[in-house]
């Protein structure tokens, strides 16, 4: 691995934490990601052999413990040290930088918003909540223990919910730039369900955000 030759503490820490794709990587332990299959499906650009390179670079620096029983990673201290560094930079990020139609990704948008569900929140039973992006596909998102489930095909269930809209509004609801109540009220979404889902699906929005904003149709 190249270095900057520097002793400085910010530049030894740079060359392992700047590397492309590294801070996605500690994002997705922190969300508790645990396999490689699991990390690997909130960085759907990632190649499996770059993945493989950057967890062996991690597991070189004490970042991450790899399992070989289990396959499991897990940050070890130095690695959820990190957590500080990813919420500044997520912070940051959110404050200064602009969305662009590049970032609206509705598969990346229901995984993260899969890890912002609370396991309170899971039924006991099952519920079936539909994804109509119209400017890309239908997603199914199986909210149920131990853990909610984005599928891409019908998974032979009944449909409790039906949302329709688009990659650019559901990112921009998924990060609280706009509630629920005002994107139907709007016409940029669409909503079937019963009135108590309607409301649970209200209470799921904005978790994305790092810093509370007000909704806004921009």
């Amino acid at each position: 691995m190249q270095t900057y030759g520097d002793f400085c503490p910010l530049s030894r820490a740079a060359e392992i934490y700047a590397t492309r794709w590294t801070p996605l990587i500690v994002r997705n332990l922190l969300f508790g990601c645990r396999t490689f299959t699991e990390i690997r499906e909130g960085l759907p650009g990632i190649s499996r052999s770059v993945l493989s390179q950057r967890l062996r670079m991690l597991e070189h620096n004490r970042i991450v413990d790899h399992d070989s029983n289990t396959g499991e990673y897990r940050l070890t201290e130095a690695g959820e040290g990190l957590e500080e560094v990813v919420d500044v930079l997520a912070r940051w990020g959110e404050r200064w930088l602009d969305l662009a139609p590049e970032h609206y990704d509705a598969t990346t948008v229901l995984w993260n918003f899969c890890k912002h569900v609370e396991p309170g929140e899971l039924p006991d039973g099952r519920l079936v909540f539909v994804f109509d992006v119209k400017d890309d596909r239908r997603y199914w998102l199986l909210l149920q223990r131990p853990a909610p489930e984005i599928c891409f095909k019908p998974p032979g269930y009944d449909e409790d919910l039906v949302l329709v809209t688009t990659s650019e509004w559901l990112t921009k609801w998924h990060i609280g730039r706009l509630s629920l109540g005002d994107g139907l009220s709007a016409g940029v979404m669409q909503l079937r369900a019963p009135l108590h889902l309607e409301r649970m699906l209200a209470g799921m929005g904005g978790r994305g955000a790092m810093e509370p904003a007000e909704a806004s149709l921009t």
